[in-house]
């Protein structure tokens, strides 16, 4: 038996409790949790933004150090450190095919399928597949990646999801260049994560944006040359644009990340870019979040405005990379981190991302 934080139902308190883990199969491997991160999409999937069955164990954010291997795995072993991948591509479909591993088709069908028990009964689902609100799970070994030496195991959880989207977001999406200027939307954990990943890129300014002025120390020590505070959504809408432009030599950011998922954000992000500019949208928002532009506007500033899944990251290439600068000190992981807690800790942590306070609370175990 291990613990873990059970949602029962959507909309639910967590409950923590004890759940019963079946040996690996075939093809799979079992990990034993260092840590996990808290990550808005896991409030989204407890809320029914987005769709996961249930009764799960949610959390898809982690690292930890592989106990046991199912028949046919090979490349890992017990003992082995590794990130766990929520999206891991299946290799065989047409987006697989392209080269596009983050929209493969079939990589969210181990959250489909229950994994785990309750004590005394009761079948669990992996949250986004991988389950890493407990302290062991069970994962197909495709779902792993070998954690590259000289990373932290602990803050390697961070690796998992916040920093290969914020990296994938300025790296693969935006393609952001040297001296190009950039605003960031929303300084989270990903928020954070692509501020330092702007800054790697050399981009400058970069202006970071957030309701909370609490979080400009983690924004400028993250990479921003600049904070600006929406405390009012409504007045910066209308005034946001304008202050970036003046931060921008009066013609807007080349680039502007939204990492906050709101259709007022993702507009005033494409407003703040210059003619030609380009807006990367990495916030998951819900259905209910309609951004409006009219047919004019699309045709005068030419601009770009495009989704971003997973950071359009291939995990498998860029964790490497990644790694590399982690060991030069040039990304900071544990800079995104602002709060360190245990299982107990992850309702106050969703009621800190509705509040708009902090960056990443990470699970310790």
């Amino acid at each position: 038996m291990v613990r873990a934080a059970v949602l029962p139902a959507v909309n639910a308190p967590l409950e923590i409790a004890e759940i019963q883990l079946p040996d690996p199969g075939p093809g799979q491997i079992r990990v034993k949790l260092a840590a996990a991160g808290v990550c808005h999409s896991d409030l989204s999937l407890s809320n029914g933004t987005l769709k996961q069955p249930v009764p799960a164990v949610l959390g898809h954010e982690g690292a930890g150090t592989v106990t046991a291997v199912g028949d046919g795995v090979t490349g890992l072993a017990p003992g082995d450190p590794v990130v766990l991948n929520w999206a891991p591509s299946c290799g065989d479909c047409h987006f697989c095919g392209l080269g596009e591993v983050w929209l493969c088709a079939n990589s969210a069908a181990a959250a489909a399928k229950p994994y785990a028990t309750r004590a005394g009964g009761g079948e669990l689902y992996p949250g986004l597949g991988t389950a890493v609100f407990a302290e062991e799970t069970v994962v197909a070994a495709h779902a792993a990646l070998p954690l590259p030496e000289g990373v932290p195991l602990t803050e390697a959880a961070l690796l998992g999801c916040a920093v290969l989207t914020g990296w994938g977001a300025v790296h693969n999406s935006a393609r952001v260049r040297k001296g190009e200027s950039v605003v960031v939307f929303g300084v989270g954990g990903v928020g954070l994560a692509t501020l330092q990943a702007a800054r790697i890129a050399g981009a400058g300014p970069i202006i970071a944006v957030d309701v909370s002025p609490a979080k400009e120390g983690l924004a400028r020590a993250a990479g921003a040359t600049d904070f600006l505070v929406a405390a009012d959504t409504e007045s910066f809408q209308k005034e946001g644009a304008k202050a970036i432009r003046k931060l921008t030599g009066g013609i807007g950011a080349d680039v502007a990340l939204e990492c906050v998922g709101r259709a007022d954000t993702i507009r005033t992000a494409w407003s703040s870019t210059r003619r030609g500019g380009r807006t990367t949208v990495v916030g998951v928002g819900g259905q209910d979040q309609q951004v409006t532009f009219s047919a004019l506007e699309l045709f005068y500033f030419g601009r770009t405005l495009s989704g971003c899944v997973y950071g359009n990251s291939d995990p498998a290439k860029d964790l490497p990379v990644i790694a590399e600068h982690v060991r030069s000190g040039a990304l900071d992981l544990s800079g995104l981190v602002t709060e360190r807690i245990g299982l107990e800790g992850i309702p106050a942590a969703f009621d800190a991302m509705l509040a708009g306070k902090g960056g990443r609370a990470l699970i310790v175990f």
